[in-house]
């Protein structure tokens, strides 16, 4: 730790104010910064680089938490962060959560543009529309990922994807796949049918079954999966966007599924059934 910066005291430390200021979702738009808490999003965020370069550039770290991970402190460093000590008196003053970890990045937002995702020529897509929750929206982006989606797609109707609550639930998915925020639903739908991709709706009171989907065997094309709002799920008129809109089956006495596990039924649905001619990879593979 000796090439890191001297320790902060003071919570009102010019430094400490800027990252405490970053809670609020108008200062990150200005700033185009954002928070990552705790070891697994810092780990994250120091190996992620983007076009514009090392996407964390500021951690603070207490003294505790800095021995404890002195590999991602090296990995913060070699990225070429700055990297302050500091009282957990600071960690606290600028953590969201209730029992900080002792560790606190600053990032660089680092959004896709919706035209590059569209150029990749994506197979698997989540499309959060009207996704009010930032710890739904955290969780389906780590679904998504876990899945092996291509990207996600935020709509303009949907939560700040770099509202902390929605980076503390990715759990360092935020930095693993390609996302687009912003996007109108339909201009989002309209440019995926033309870059040949299937919309389905996962909608509760959908025509089509999930389960008939699979025997049917019309899982195995470009997909993207379309979810709505937690409470009221999808506007008619984003359903009327759909190729079809589908149903998660409950087989048990269960009245509904909430968002991020339907989320994960729908997009592991169509990770199996693109993947299998060739089998599923384990996690467990090394």
């Amino acid at each position: 730790m000796s090439s890191a910066s001297p320790e902060l005291i003071s919570p009102r430390s010019p430094r400490v104010s800027a990252a405490r200021r970053l809670g609020r979702r108008n200062f990150r738009g200005k700033e185009r910064l954002f928070l990552a808490e705790g070891p697994q999003a810092v780990r994250e965020a120091a190996a992620h680089r983007s076009a514009g370069g090392t996407t964390l550039v500021e951690l603070f770290a207490t003294t505790e938490a800095a021995e404890r991970y002195a590999d991602i402190i090296g990995g913060a460093q070699a990225a070429g962060a700055r990297v302050h000590l500091a009282a957990e008196q600071v960690i606290e003053d600028i953590s969201t959560t209730v029992t900080p970890q002792g560790l606190v990045g600053v990032c660089r937002f680092l959004d896709t543009p919706f035209e590059e995702i569209l150029a990749a020529r994506p197979r698997l897509v989540a499309v959060l529309a009207h996704v009010r929750d930032p710890g739904n929206a955290g969780t389906v982006l780590r679904c998504a990922d876990a899945a092996g989606a291509d990207a996600v797609v935020l709509t303009d109707a949907s939560v700040d994807l770099y509202n902390p609550k929605a980076v503390r639930a990715s759990v360092g998915s935020l930095f693993h796949l390609p996302v687009a925020v912003g996007v109108p639903v339909e201009h989002a739908v309209a440019g995926l049918k033309d870059a040949g991709v299937r919309i389905l709706a996962a909608d509760g009171a959908g025509d089509d079954d999930l389960d008939d989907e699979l025997d049917n065997g019309t899982m195995g094309t470009p997909t993207a999966w379309v979810f709505g709002n937690e409470a009221w799920g999808l506007p008619e008129e984003t359903r009327g966007l759909a190729d079809a809109v589908v149903r998660v089956p409950i087989h048990g006495k269960a009245e509904s599924l909430n968002l991020a596990t339907a989320a994960a039924v729908c997009l592991y649905a169509s990770a199996r059934a693109q993947r299998a001619s060739g089998g599923c990879r384990s996690v467990t593979e090394s």
